[in-house]
């Protein structure tokens, strides 16, 4: 029969009754100890929570969720999965039928499920090994530490028995010896000065002993304070000064200190000697912040500051100063100044001249340049077939813009395709002299057109022999005897008529006379004796850069020296890299690249421009450094104009020396009008100043002719013509000074005045006056004075002088000193007298004739 208590227990919860509705703790308590340094320690109040989990049952109540009962029901639904087909076909109406396949699948989840669940185990044993393994190890490292230090304490107390029995044995030694002095004293001694019987029990002489023995024992350390004793070795308390048992020591700070001691004597320093001052060789800049000096010189910012304010510059640590300024901090620090410039970066850049014994011969660089439609490309075309490789390849796979090819004979010979001759001056206005021959493509049936004029132009501006292909002899129209009358007015004579051009009769489509083409470029070569050293670091040219996808920037690289390898650091303009990989014209990757061999190079870090530099370095942090000067100097040229191409500049120039003649170029809108126009340039030059035409043409200005202009320094005269949008542009850019006119005697005037102006003037000589030294007095500081009269015109301090003895000049000088009346005056007219001193000369008489006179400059005309 249940109890009254259980009744109630099994009884539903109901609200209408009185009573508590709660569930059960999910929280568990409980205290563990934490250790500390020095034995100390900390019981502390942990807290486990535990999440419970609820959820609607079979029945449709909810009921909590735990560990078991997942397990369960992982249990029971494999027994389902396992269970027979026949059980489940019974019922086919329920929702739980299932396929073969998907019985087969339960079954191998099943299957992989213990596997994990065996695996799972077996790690977990194998973690309660190593930690049984740990744990053991560790009880055994406790039980050897509690063994050792059981030993220790032992043969402590062995050795305080073993004291305490001398100190026993010399007591009874000392009492033995002062028995038979007093016998009479021994019966009146009290009970309690009377020596303890020892003879009668073993106890109390045990109990003697540990009395004895008591004082000498050491202080025995309280578990978990094993430190205690050691730690407070070093100090006294009141009961050991009391007792006397132990003396003052050394404090710990004391010991440190001798110990450093020790150290910096045997390293060999001197404690007393102050450290000596370090002087430095500081690099200073153009321009330096006071932050970096003071890091160059290893001082404080502060000091620095200071030292500034005291000469006078208020300048925080972030402001820049001049190397003037930095170079007398520097001195007052007491370091070594070194003075660089910014353009410093750039020294020994190219490296040292060659050998003349280390050149070998190199192949020629040819650009082929010419009118439209003249059939340049398709003497590129069939030059380009001749190559002896990509007849063997199938044909050339990639174009790079400038390619070599290997002749039967074996000679070689590099072509610069270049878009147009205004690629072509783009290079060389940046000072890029990349080809060695310029072929001039002429079309027999068409004659020398308008961009024929300028290839020749600029084929001369560049200063490199020409080569005339004349194309197209198989056509009905053909007449080069025509074409060759032609160059002679623009001062090409060829071999059949007495010059030194060679002109050569091909065709592009028959093929004709190529081999004749090629010899007459090896001819050429042959005579200009091409030479470079294979054996160094290479140097070179950009042809053309660009920006691919999927590649970053790429650039075409000419070699004119060295040998360029995968791998090598170099510069190209105002970029840097590193070579990742070589690609010739056939689109197949090489190891290297040498003399006159054109290359695609990848790995540039940004893309440089057409006729830039290209220099391998030695190391990455100097071409770094060139490329962030150039890049700096790029930006601040664009920022500021350099005006090369103004009227102004160019006079300036002239004027200083640097030049000699005023190059122009000249575009009408007629050829009559360009005819009258260069052929008064022509006479307006003499034998110091000149007008050069490097090009003259019919028709607005173009990018070429502003390309050519701003390569050259040149200014563009356009009569009745404008330019477009592109090469106004170009203009305002490379500054690029472009004159308009509309009447011919301007033009004339205008440049005729500049010429003018660019004439050194004309020194002419203006007399002043006569005087006639009377007396001659000495000055202990000017010297010999001359006392004069004035007999014509006058005389003015500064002038120019002569001194005339029976007419004869004797001495040409200027004038030191004019005086009248001790007072230093500007002239003295005719009629006064006044005194006279001359510069660095002395010998003067009386009688002697002054004769005064001015140098003036008179501009001269054309």
């Amino acid at each position: 029969m249940t109890t009254s208590k259980e009744s109630e227990a099994k009884r539903p919860l109901k609200l209408n009754r009185p009573g508590k509705l709660q569930l059960k703790k999910t929280v568990e308590t409980g205290q563990v100890r934490q250790s500390f340094s020095h034995g100390r320690s900390k019981a502390v109040t942990v807290e486990v929570k535990r999440s419970r989990t609820f959820e609607r049952g079979s029945s449709g109540r909810m009921k909590e969720v735990t560990e078991s009962g997942k397990e369960a029901e992982n249990v029971l639904a494999e027994a389902a999965d396992a269970a027979p087909v026949e059980t489940v076909e019974e019922k086919p109406s329920s929702k739980h039928h299932l396929s073969a396949e998907e019985r087969a699948s339960r079954a191998r989840a099943l299957e992989i499920a213990k596997e994990e669940e065996a695996s799972r185990r077996e790690r977990e044993a194998e973690e309660a090994e190593r930690r049984a393994e740990q744990a053991k190890l560790a009880a055994e490292e406790r039980e050897r530490r509690e063994a050792e230090e059981e030993a220790e304490r032992a043969k402590a107390a062995e050795e305080a028995k073993r004291q305490a029995e001398l100190e026993a044995e010399r007591a009874a030694e000392q009492a033995a010896a002062a028995a038979p002095a007093e016998p009479a004293a021994a019966p009146a001694a009290t009970p309690a000065a009377k020596p303890a019987p020892k003879a009668k029990t073993g106890e109390s002489d045990d109990a003697a002993g540990r009395v004895k023995r008591k004082p000498a024992a050491p202080p025995k350390a309280t578990p978990g304070r094993r430190g205690e004793q050691r730690r407070r070795s070093g100090k006294l308390t009141i009961s050991q000064a009391l007792d006397g048992q132990e003396t003052r020591q050394r404090s710990l700070a004391s010991v440190k200190r001798q110990r450093e001691k020790q150290l910096r004597a045997s390293a060999g320093h001197q404690p007393h000697q102050p450290p000596q001052k370090v002087i430095r060789e500081v690099v200073v800049p153009e321009i330096i912040t006071v932050q970096e000096l003071a890091n160059r010189m290893a001082a404080r910012g502060a000091d620095v500051v200071k030292a500034l304010m005291k000469m006078g510059v208020m300048a925080t640590i972030t402001q820049s100063i001049d190397a003037d300024t930095a170079e007398l901090v520097v001195e007052e620090f007491g370091h070594k100044i070194k003075r660089v410039s910014a353009s410093d970066v750039e020294i020994g850049m190219r490296g040292a001249d060659d050998d003349p014994e280390a050149l070998q011969a190199r192949p020629p660089v040819v650009t082929v340049m010419g009118h439209v439609d003249h059939g340049k490309t398709s003497l590129l075309d069939a030059l380009r077939s001749t190559d002896v490789v990509s007849g063997e390849a199938g044909g050339i796979t990639q174009h790079i813009g400038a390619y070599q090819v290997r002749l039967a004979s074996g000679e070689r010979i590099t072509f610069v395709d270049t878009p147009g001759h205004a690629a072509f001056t783009e290079m060389r206005s940046r000072g890029a002299n990349v080809t060695d021959i310029v072929i001039l493509v002429v079309a027999a049936d068409d004659g020398i057109k308008e961009q024929t004029v300028e290839a020749i132009n600029h084929a001369k501006a560049a200063e490199v022999p020409i080569i005339v292909a004349i194309n197209k002899i198989d056509k009905p129209g053909a007449d080069s005897a025509r074409v060759k009358q032609e160059l002679l007015q623009h001062e090409l004579i060829v071999e059949d008529m007495g010059g030194d051009i060679l002109a050569i009769d091909v065709s592009a489509t028959e093929r004709t006379n190529l081999d004749k083409l090629e010899e007459a470029i090896l001819l050429q070569a042959e005579l200009l004796e091409l030479k470079a050293n294979p054996d160094r670091v290479a140097e070179g040219v950009v042809v053309e850069a660009k920006l691919e996808r999927g590649r970053g920037s790429v650039a075409t690289v000419l070699v004119q020296r060295g040998t360029l390898q995968v791998g090598d650091i170099f510069v190209a303009g105002s970029e840097w890299g590193r070579v990742r990989a070589l690609v010739n014209e056939r689109g197949e990757q090489v190891k290297e690249a040498g003399p006159a061999v054109p290359v695609e190079v990848l790995g540039l870090n940004g893309t440089p421009f057409a006729g830039d530099d290209f220099t391998v370095m030695e190391n990455e942090s100097r071409a770094r450094e060139i490329a962030e000067y150039r890049q700096r100097t790029r930006r601040e040229s664009e920022i500021t104009a350099s005006g090369r191409g103004t009227l102004e500049q160019m006079m300036s120039r002239i004027k200083e020396g640097e030049a000699s003649e005023l190059p122009v170029v000249v575009k009408s809108d007629v050829h009559g009008s360009m005819e009258a126009i260069v052929s008064s340039f022509e006479k307006l030059g003499n034998e110091e100043v000149k007008v050069r035409v490097l090009h003259s043409g019919v028709g607005g200005i173009n990018e070429s002719d502003v390309t050519l202009a701003g390569a050259t320094g040149a200014i563009i005269v356009a009569f009745n013509v404008r330019a477009n949008p592109q090469a106004r542009e170009l203009a305002r850019r490379d500054s690029v000074d472009i004159r308009y006119y509309s009447i011919i005697y301007d033009v004339v005037d205008d440049v005729k005045a500049a010429l003018s102006g660019l004439l050194a003037p004309k020194q002419q000589e203006q007399f002043l006056g006569y005087a006639e030294i009377r007396q001659v007095f000495s000055n202990s500081k000017v010297g010999k004075v001359a006392g004069c009269m004035i007999t014509e015109g006058l005389v003015k301090r500064g002038a120019k002088v002569r001194l005339l003895r029976d007419n004869v000049v004797i001495h040409d000088g200027t004038l030191k000193t004019l005086r009248r009346f001790k007072d230093e005056v500007r002239e003295v007219k005719e009629g006064y007298e006044c005194g006279m001193a001359f510069e660095n000369y002395t010998d003067i008489q009386v009688s002697d004739q002054i004769e005064c006179y001015e140098i003036q400059e008179v501009a001269r005309a054309l």
